[in-house]
């Protein structure tokens, strides 16, 4: 029994350290191909260290590790119960660092065309779903992120707002160094990257939620059961204009069963209100399975 348990443990760190590995060299690559060449400077310290590189010629990945040593270190003596995080954070940005300057040895500048648009936005793609894949692993890139847990664990502000103000204040440096177009592509790059990380940890929209106000829940909700195969939960409630008693029902359904699930209500009830909202992911029977 604690063989197969080691042998879990094994396995799940094993995963964990080849998709660090991976989104490290991916986001390194990202940089290389579609950043450094047009002279786009990513967000946080991998910014401040293609700047350097840029102005006295430091090597874009050595900076980065170098200047995530305090970080890393106050991390360790200051963040409680975070030490196997801040390990995977260490691997991740050794691979990443790594990956910067030996990628840059063999990579062609220009290799992904020179149009600066189109690389910039494959650069925030690429890198956020990188980073996205790094954070599903339980580590960061550090940097940034890591400083910005610690300001929040220690003076309360929030990560959202530190996030702001060092990308805020990379972008300044770089266009004071490539110029305030190239500011405004690193914005870019930031947003997209952001919004790639968000699709990398959740996922795509594919399931819908309905809350459903009517006077007949019980045939709704047998309806919803049988035709849909969904689970429905339901409760009282009071209409506050008219004061009356209510029935609501909470149902998640797929995408595809939007058209079906309004068919039926309104089939059964049609002063029924409905209201759909979207969720990314929905675990528990029907839908993924709940893994520990």
């Amino acid at each position: 029994m604690q063989l197969n348990v080691l042998v879990k443990k094994l396995r799940t760190e094993s995963v964990g350290l080849l998709m660090l590995s991976v989104g490290a060299v991916i986001n390194a690559a990202s940089v290389v191909i579609f950043l450094t060449p047009f002279n786009i400077a990513p967000s946080g310290i991998s910014g401040l260290a293609v700047i350097l590189n840029t102005l006295i010629g430091t090597p874009i990945g050595l900076m980065t590790l170098l200047m995530n040593v305090p970080i890393q270190y106050l991390a360790y003596r200051t963040l409680p119960g975070g030490l196997q995080t801040i390990i995977r954070t260490v691997f991740a940005v050794f691979v990443y660092s790594a990956s910067l300057d030996i990628l840059g040895q063999f990579i062609t500048p220009g290799i992904a065309g020179d149009d600066r648009m189109l690389n910039a936005i494959f650069g925030g793609v690429v890198g956020g779903l990188s980073i996205g894949l790094i954070m599903r692993a339980g580590g960061t890139l550090g940097g940034t992120s890591t400083l910005a847990l610690l300001l929040q664990r220690r003076l309360g502000t929030p990560m959202s707002t530190t996030y702001l103000y060092t990308d805020i204040a990379v972008v300044f440096l770089a266009g004071l160094v490539y110029g305030w177009e190239g500011a405004l592509y690193a914005l870019m790059v930031i947003f997209i990257s952001g919004l790639a990380t968000d699709y990398a940890l959740e996922g795509p929209s594919v399931i819908r939620t309905a809350v459903i106000v009517t006077d007949h829940a019980d045939a709704v909700s047998q309806a919803i059961l049988t035709q849909l195969g969904r689970g429905v939960t339901g409760w009282q409630a009071v209409g506050m204009y008219t004061r009356q008693p209510r029935n609501m029902l909470y149902v998640t359904v797929a995408r595809t069963q939007v058209d079906d699930l309004r068919r039926i209500v309104s089939a059964i009830d049609p002063s029924a209100f409905i209201v759909i909202g979207q969720g990314h992911t929905a675990y528990g029977e029907g839908f993924r399975r709940v893994r520990g």
